[in-house]
């Protein structure tokens, strides 16, 4: 390949940590994800009689996913944790906080 008078080849490292930039934000939507999917299975469990106790352990375990959701760039990840939590404060507040 040949160069013109000015023109420079970026280097290979510069290229390698473009690169890691966008695939570390990409992981984070995928932690966000995991999270979710495990606060939601057990937000399903907790759903059944007398274990509506479980989302005061549910919801800050979503918000942790959310947190790193926010941080993404997408926003699947984010959602879904949001939608855990608003199931789960629904279930508190019919509950009264308890069952």
């Amino acid at each position: 390949m040949l160069l013109k008078a000015g023109e420079w080849l970026p280097h290979p490292l510069m290229i390698a940590s473009e690169a890691a930039e966008g695939h570390g934000v990409f992981m984070l939507n995928v932690i966000s994800l995991l999270i979710g999917a495990v606060a939601l299975v057990l937000g399903i469990l907790a759903f059944l009689p007398l274990l509506g106790w479980a989302y005061w352990l549910i919801i800050p375990i979503a918000l942790v996913g959310l947190v790193v959701g926010m941080m993404s760039d997408r926003n699947i990840g984010r959602n879904l944790n949001l939608v855990v939590i608003i199931i789960g404060m629904a279930r508190l507040m019919l509950g009264g906080g308890l069952i």
